[in-house]
């Protein structure tokens, strides 16, 4: 059994000893007036004030909250800056996730799942494709997080021009200096969710993992590859491959090594997303060991400070309900009108 007390031990060892040291002196008290009077019978008068004490004490005790290692935790994270960088590009439309889905509607999936993980914290979204966008700044409104992810959708391939995996790095630098700038010291999360596939002609930026104090790197899509829809409409018709001499469906293949070396630019681990794994998977991988499940004063537990506070409730509940039967006789009485 453990204890995780709500006020310090030196209180509740000083309000231990007040209660026992006012119970003792009371039943003295009456004892010695019963010798005063040679009362050959106790008297009960006693009786209400060591109630009272008792049900004291197991409040006192409750305070103490005992409990048994074990149980569900959760997570402290109210002091958490946590930014998603997700890849709008056209490949993630490609149909390789989870059979049929699109890589996009992974990360919708994946994201919300760490943010539920995370609940307290705040939460940015930044995406990228031909540019970079802040879709959500810091804020810890997850039904926020939740509408911009489920309107995100992967960029017309009309106006692809080629992106960058990297293509986010400058903005998400200042989003962090300024969230550090901020508040001084808060940790910052960053995870970072695409397929790896580069087709910016320049060769990808660095991460800058400076401010980053935790996070993974989220690879969606397969080394089949798929096919990707020219627009999020239902009837749209696929992306054609140019560059082939025969006219074809362009195929969108991950880049694991291109996400691995992003993964150490941010000193975050790696890992790969396919739709068949549980989300706990991911979590265990993505999260840093200063992150482990935590209550705010410990490892999950089972408490069993409310048995206590019950069991004060039954002891003191005869005062309201005596203190109840004495108005009611105090009631007046009713007169009656003699009879004619």
């Amino acid at each position: 059994m453990t204890f995780a007390p709500i006020i310090p031990w030196p209180l509740l060892a000083l309000a231990f000893a007040g209660i026992l040291g006012f119970t003792a002196w009371t039943m003295l008290r009456h004892g010695r007036t019963m010798l005063r009077h040679g009362q050959s019978r106790p008297r009960r008068t006693w009786k209400p004030a060591a109630l009272r004490s008792a049900a004291v004490v197991l409040l006192l005790l409750a305070a103490l909250r005992p409990g048994w290692s074990g149980g569900q935790a959760q997570t402290g994270t109210a002091d958490l800056d946590v930014f998603f960088v997700v890849d709008t590009s056209t490949s993630m439309a490609a149909e390789d996730y989870n059979g049929t889905s699109t890589r996009l509607s992974g990360v919708q999936h994946d994201v919300i799942a760490i943010a539920k993980e995370l609940a307290g914290a705040k939460f940015s979204l930044i995406t990228f494709d031909n540019k970079a966008n802040v879709r959500m700044p810091l804020t810890q409104d997850a039904t926020a997080l939740q509408t911009a992810m489920a309107t995100l959708q992967p960029q017309n391939s009309r106006y692809a021009k080629g992106s960058s995996v990297t293509g986010a790095a400058q903005l998400l630098k200042e989003r962090l200096e300024a969230a550090k700038q901020q508040h001084p010291g808060r940790p910052a999360l960053v995870f970072y969710a695409g397929d790896g596939e580069n087709t910016s002609a320049e060769a990808p930026a660095p991460m800058d993992a400076g401010n980053v104090a935790g996070g993974a790197v989220l690879g969606y899509g397969t080394s089949q590859g798929g096919r990707m829809k020219e627009t999020s409409s239902a009837d749209a018709g696929y992306v054609r491959d140019k560059t082939s001499d025969t006219p074809q469906d362009a195929i969108s293949q991950i880049d694991e090594d291109q996400l691995r070396a992003i993964a150490e630019q941010l000193h975050v681990p790696y890992t790969h997303r396919t739709g068949t794994q549980p989300t706990s998977d991911m979590l265990s991988q993505s999260r840093p060991g200063a992150m482990t499940a935590m209550t705010h004063d410990g490892p999950g537990r089972v408490e069993l400070y409310w048995l206590l506070a019950l069991a004060a409730f039954l002891l003191a509940i005869h005062e309201p309900l005596r203190h109840f039967s004495s108005l009611q006789s105090l009631r007046p009485a009713v007169r009656k009108e003699p009879t004619p």
